[in-house]
C-alpha cells in the first residue's frame, strides 16, 4: 500500500507491504537505483547506510513488545532521503509511523508544521517519534520487572523462573534490534553532508542522543533483570535447602526408631522385653525417649 504526503516541496512517500509495480513507478519518479528497488521489496536482517549521488538508503530495525503486528520482535523500516523527497518502506504495520503520517497530514493542511526546509527534517522527526514509541516500550518493560520483584519477594520463586526467563528474553531481542543504531547514525550523520549540508549534523547528532537514552534504559533493565535472577534463584535455592534438610533431619530421627521396631519384631526365642506385662507400653517409651533425646540433640546444635 503507498501512502503519498505533500508539504510545500516536500513528498513523504509511505510504502507498507510494496508490490513490484509500486516500486517500479517510484523508480522512474526518484530515479531509484535498482539495487535498492530490489532491497525494499523484502526485508534484511542487518541495518546500513548506502550513499548514492542523490539520495541515501537507510535501513533500521526497531524492536516492538506489546503493539506487535506480525510474529518478529522487530520491526524494520526502510529510508530513502532525497533533498525534497523522503520514502519509507516497511513490512506490517507501525504504530509511531501511522500517527506520524496523521500529525504531518494535519500540519500540511494548515500549514504550521515544523518539518524544515528539506526531506532530512522529516527524517528527524520520523525518527525521534520511533524513539519515542521505543520509549513507551521500555515503560512496559519496567512495570514487567516491578511485577516479577514483588512476586519474587511474595514467595513466588518458582513461578518467577520462567517469567524471568520471558523478560530477559525481551530485553535481548530489544537489544539485539537496537545495537549499531549508534554507529548506523553516525555514518548517517557523515553521510547526510553532502545532501542537506553540515548544519543538518545537530539534527542527526540530536537523534543519536535520543537513541543514547534508549540505549542506557535498556543497559538498566539489563541490570534489573540479571539482579533479580540471581536474588530468586538464591530464594529458590534457600528453600530446597531447607526442604532437603527437614527430609535428611526426618529420616535421620525414623531411622533408629526403625531400627528399635525391627529388633523388637524379630522372631526369636528370648527377645527382651517381650512377654512381660506391658511390654508394648515398654517398647513405645524406649522409642519415644530416643524421638526426644534426638530432638533435643538437634536443637542443640541448631539443626532445626
Amino acid at each position: 500500500m503507498l501512502s503519498r504526503y505533500t508539504h510545500k516541496k516536500i513528498t513523504w512517500i509511505d510504502l507498507e507491504s510494496p508490490t513490484q509495480e509500486e516500486v517500479r513507478s517510484l523508480m522512474k519518479e526518484f530515479k531509484i537505483h535498482p539495487l535498492v528497488a530490489d532491497e525494499i521489496l523484502s526485508p534484511t536482517i542487518r541495518p546500513k547506510v548506502d550513499i548514492y549521488p542523490d539520495y541515501l538508503y537507510l535501513i533500521l530495525h526497531f524492536p516492538i513488545i506489546e503493539h506487535r503486528h506480525g510474529e518478529r520482535a522487530d520491526q524494520e523500516v526502510d529510508f530513502i532521503l532525497g533533498k525534497n523527497f523522503i520514502i519509507t518502506t516497511h513490512y506490517e504495520t507501525i504504530d509511531p509511523l501511522h500517527e506520524f503520517s496523521k500529525l504531518f497530514e494535519v500540519n500540511s493542511i494548515i500549514d504550521k508544521s515544523h518539518v524544515g526546509a528539506h526531506a532530512g527534517f522529516v527524517f528527524f522527526y520520523l525518527l525521534k517519534e520511533l524513539y519515542r514509541a521505543l520509549g513507551g516500550e521500555l515503560d512496559r518493560l519496567s512495570i514487567l520487572l516491578e511485577r516479577v520483584e514483588k512476586s519474587v519477594f511474595e514467595g513466588h520463586e518458582k513461578e518467577m523462573v520462567e517469567a524471568i526467563s520471558h523478560v530477559n528474553r525481551d530485553i535481548l531481542n530489544f537489544r539485539q534490534a537496537i545495537r549499531l543504531h549508534g554507529n548506523v547514525l553516525v555514518s548517517f550523520e557523515h553521510a547526510s553532508a553532502k545532501i542537506y549540508g553540515d548544519d543538518f549534523g545537530y539534527y542527526i547528532r540530536a537523534a543519536i542522543g535520543e537513541y543514547q537514552k534508549i540505549a542506557s534504559a535498556l543497559d538498566g533493565h539489563r541490570e534489573t533483570i540479571s539482579e533479580l535472577r540471581e536474588t530468586n534463584d538464591s530464594l529458590l535455592t534457600t528453600k530446597q535447602n531447607e526442604t532437603i534438610k527437614t527430609f535428611t533431619i526426618m529420616a535421620f530421627i525414623t531411622l533408629p526408631l526403625s531400627l528399635i521396631a525391627g529388633l523388637f519384631g524379630m522372631n526369636v526365642e528370648h527377645t527382651p522385653l517381650v512377654g512381660i506385662p506391658g511390654d508394648f507400653f515398654i517398647v513405645m517409651g524406649i522409642m519415644l525417649g530416643t524421638l526426644i533425646a534426638l530432638f533435643v540433640y538437634f536443637k542443640r546444635k541448631h539443626w532445626m
